[in-house]
């Protein structure tokens, strides 16, 4: 069989570690890849002067799929996440993270089989922020259809094809009533074409609460970014901690596997990293290569290790990162003759829906302007054909002629509001401009937000 090369990223701190863990592993098990080294992290930062240097994008774009072990992610200071930052260069819109009970692994729950995909482009983490005012910060939320439609259709694809039973769907429709509402709204539309999966919907709250009381009651779950990224982390937990959780990052046509852990720096060169997530991963990596029984052979070799015994201290055993390693390829079975699969294409990831043509209807019905002012700013009641109709602070609507403090409500206000001024009809491009010349002279507006109708329904929040 002709080796598939893939690229290798070795990563920060315990990294190097884990992974050689894996290649020794996959040697031993005789799985025709070939590895490529490529670099990126902290480590690649100080030696190269760049986190994730073009090299290391070129050999993912040639080899189209890689293993990459935990890199470090500076806090608040420093470059930006290499994970988000690679997810976005191959467009890696969902976040595959299986959680699954392990035998041997000590846990409040043995049988735990979750599949959670998590949207990896949008939300939060598209990183848009800005200073609105020295006492304000903004992160957009932004949730699409494309990106939406997507990745749900990918869980639904992958459910039908691992033959799972149910999707949920988890969401905040109940307050982001248009964010998430617009990711349910694309999930139950592609619900109707999977009629053979039984489908429902969660509040993100409730679902953390029936995870930890009934984690049977889930088997594939759809959720936006944030919610996705901090789920998987409690569903880590449900299977015995993020050194057992894995992950694959799924495109169209690209793929990149990582543990979900951290680089862990403070364990470092000392041997006893635990290589089980980032292993894990390799073996989602091979189901998604279509090397399915080179997958199951060294996954079953894991298994019998972790039954045996013999486990890295986080796991509660004293085995070194080698003494684990050599005790799972020692439970490797000898290759048969007979295994003649061959590698097959990445599997088919649906391409993106064309953007929205639907243009007819929308019209703009008035605005939301932001202004950075010290005390209540003074704003016209009407201007032109827009009325003011609620001033807030922090979301909070208040009386255009208040004062600084609420007392005796013992409210605060910041330096941050909106006005929002609507229109009873559609308006026009030179009666928005006109607005905005109408502004009082020296009124410090940092935003303006159109607000849109669509069939006589209002397209933005209430408040």
């Amino acid at each position: 069989m002709d080796k598939r090369r893939v690229t290798l990223i070795r990563g920060d701190g315990i990294g190097p570690e884990i992974t050689e863990s894996v290649v020794q592993v996959f040697e031993a098990a005789g799985v025709p890849i070939e590895w490529e080294e490529a670099y990126a992290g902290l480590t690649c930062l100080e030696k190269f002067g760049d986190p994730l240097p073009e090299a290391t994008l070129e050999s993912i774009r040639r080899n189209r799929i890689a293993l990459k072990g935990p890199t470090t992610t500076p806090i608040g200071t420093g470059h930006r996440s290499i994970n988000v930052a690679i997810r976005k260069a191959f467009d890696l819109f969902a976040n595959v993270r299986p959680a699954r009970s392990m035998p041997g692994i000590p846990s409040r729950y043995s049988n735990v089989d979750i599949i959670l995909v998590r949207e990896n482009i949008e939300d939060t983490y598209a990183g848009v922020e800005y200073w609105q005012t020295p006492d304000v910060t903004e992160s957009l939320r932004i949730i699409t259809r494309p990106g939406s439609l997507m990745v749900i259709r990918y869980a639904f694809e992958m459910a039908r094809r691992l033959k799972r039973r149910k999707i949920t769907c988890v969401h905040k429709a109940n307050i982001h009533k248009t964010t998430d509402g617009l990711f349910l709204q694309c999930f139950r539309e592609v619900a109707q074409e999977y009629p053979e999966l039984v489908t429902d919907d969660i509040l993100i709250d409730n679902a953390c609460l029936q995870l930890v009381t009934n984690p049977e009651r889930f088997d594939v779950m759809i959720l936006p970014n944030l919610f996705g990224d901090i789920v998987s982390d409690l569903c880590a937990g449900l299977v015995g901690g993020l050194g057992v959780a894995p992950g694959g990052n799924i495109g169209n046509g690209y793929a990149v596997f990582e543990a979900v852990h951290g680089s862990a720096p403070d364990i470092a060169g000392k041997g006893i990293a635990n290589p089980t997530a980032l292993l894990l991963s390799a073996i989602q990596m091979l189901h998604h290569m279509g090397l399915h029984t080179y997958a199951e052979r060294i996954e079953n070799a894991l298994r019998y290790t972790l039954v045996s015994g013999i486990k890295t201290r986080d796991l509660g055993g004293d085995a070194t990162t080698r003494e684990f390693t050599l005790a799972i390829i020692s439970h490797l079975p000898s290759t048969p003759a007979s295994v003649t699969e061959t590698p097959e294409t990445l599997p088919l990831v649906p391409p993106p829906p064309p953007p929205s043509t639907v243009e007819a209807g929308w019209q703009t019905v008035g605005v939301d302007i932001f202004v950075h002012s010290t005390t209540v700013p003074l704003l016209p009641e009407r201007i032109g054909a827009l009325r003011l109709v609620v001033l807030s602070n922090r979301g909070v609507p208040i009386k255009p002629t208040m004062g600084r403090s609420l007392e005796p409500e013992g409210r605060y206000l910041l330096d941050w509001y909106r006005a929002r001024y609507l229109a009873e009809h559609a308006l026009s491009e030179e009666q928005l401009l006109a607005f905005l010349h109408s502004l009082p002279p020296g009124l410090h507006w940092t935003t303006l937000q159109r607000l849109y109708t669509h069939a006589g329904k209002p397209l933005y929040s209430e408040i």
